[in-house]
C-alpha cells in the first residue's frame, strides 16, 4: 500500500487515525441496529486509494503532536470497545449479520494490528 498517506509520520498517523474513526463509526451504529457498510457512501473496496487520499488532504494542516493526540485517543477508542465483546462474538462467522462472511474481530485486527505493523515499517524506511 503506497500513497500519498505514507510521505511522513504526521499522515501515517492520521491514516491509521481515520480508519479507527471508521471502525468506531461502523460499529457503533450497527450495534444499535442502524445497518452502515464499513467504508463511507460512495467508496468501494477498490476505491480506497480515493479514500486514503481524502482523510490524508483532510489533515495537511496539523502537527505531528496532534496527530499523535488524534491517534492515542483513537486508538483508546476502539480498543474500549473491542473489550466490550467476548471472544465467541468477536470471532465467530456470521455472529453479528452486519459483518457478511467477515468476523468483527478481523475488522478490529485490520484497523489495529494489520494497519500498525504497515506503518511500523514505513516508519522504519522514514528514519
Amino acid at each position: 500500500m503506497c500513497g500519498v498517506q505514507d510521505k511522513n509520520a504526521r499522515d501515517l498517523l492520521m491514516h491509521l487515525h481515520e480508519w479507527h474513526e471508521m471502525l468506531i463509526d461502523w460499529h457503533d451504529k450497527n450495534m444499535v441496529g442502524e445497518k452502515v457498510s464499513f467504508l463511507p457512501e460512495g467508496f468501494s473496496w477498490k476505491t480506497t486509494p480515493e479514500l486514503n487520499k481524502l482523510f490524508w488532504e483532510n489533515y495537511q494542516n496539523i502537527t505531528l503532536a496532534e496527530a499523535k493526540k488524534l491517534l492515542a485517543k483513537s486508538h483508546a477508542e476502539v480498543m474500549k470497545r473491542m473489550k466490550n465483546h467476548s471472544d465467541e462474538e468477536l470471532f465467530t462467522k456470521s455472529y453479528y449479520d452486519w459483518t457478511g462472511t467477515t468476523t468483527l474481530g478481523a475488522y478490529f485486527i485490520s484497523a489495529t494490528s494489520s494497519h500498525y505493523d504497515w506503518a511500523g515499517k514505513l516508519l522504519k524506511k522514514m528514519k
